[in-house]
């Protein structure tokens, strides 16, 4: 079995440098994964307790919106439909093609690294990003971000989503999505979960989280803590109720 894998890595090495450079293959993929997302989005029946992301997102706007990283592949199916927003995406070529699945799905893409502490994304492009994504929330948009840091600590959040608060005045809001099929990458350092098609959905989406424009070096590590512990708590609600464990069904029908 170990030597018929070993042609095909081969093949694989030889080809994927040039499939990654080929921009007619990465939007042929791109529409492939936007079209997919879209018919898991619609093949998921919305449980009770899910809340109303349109409606959140009316109340609120613009906001931020954070997720973590693993658990955030449905997002684009699921963004605000009457609402623009504008989603931060890494530099790395890994990254390339999931924005381009945003593009195609109607979403401004930032590339850049949001999660880390200032004095290091400065050096990633993080600075720059962020001022990116305050120019769009000034012109009304709404922003999207990965909390947590790539191959960092899994939920935890960085401090850029908390900066990204502290300077445009608007506030964080925790969005977790889960599905009832989903296949879990348990070696992936996120535990990347892989929603599939013709299961349950819920969306939880926690209370907003407000920055002081003042806010000093402990308040922003007060709140990253709180954007941290309000993540997790919007993610074990989603998976509670797809998994049919919650106690509170029913109960919050924001």
């Amino acid at each position: 079995e170990q030597r018929r894998e070993r042609p095909m890595k081969a093949f694989w090495r030889r080809i994927r440098q040039p499939l990654a450079r080929s921009r007619f293959v990465k939007n042929f993929l791109a529409s492939l994964m936007a079209a997919a997302l879209r018919f898991i989005e619609r093949t998921n029946r919305r449980v009770e307790g899910s809340h109303d992301v349109e409606g959140t997102v009316d109340k609120l706007s613009p906001l931020i919106i954070a997720l973590w990283h693993g658990q955030h592949l449905l997002a684009p199916a699921i963004k605000p439909r009457r609402q623009p927003l504008v989603a931060l995406f890494s530099r790395s070529a890994d990254a390339e093609l999931n924005a381009l699945v945003a593009e195609k799905m109607d979403i401004q893409v930032v590339r850049g690294s949001g999660g880390r502490q200032q004095k290091n994304s400065a050096q990633k492009g993080g600075a720059a990003a962020l001022i990116q994504l305050k120019r769009a929330i000034d012109a009304g948009s709404n922003a999207a971000m990965i909390a947590d840091i790539p191959h960092g600590t899994p939920r935890e959040a960085g401090l850029g989503v908390v900066t990204l608060a502290r300077i445009s005045g608007r506030p964080v809001v925790p969005m977790a999505i889960a599905t009832s099929r989903r296949k879990v990458l348990e070696r992936t350092w996120d535990k990347t979960a892989i929603n599939l098609p013709f299961g349950r959905c819920a969306v939880i989406m926690g209370e907003p989280i407000h920055v002081a424009v003042d806010a000093d070096e402990n308040e922003m590590e007060r709140k990253r803590q709180e954007v941290t512990d309000a993540l997790n708590l919007a993610t074990r609600r989603a998976y509670a109720l797809v998994d049919g464990t919650s106690s509170n069904r029913g109960r919050d029908t924001r």
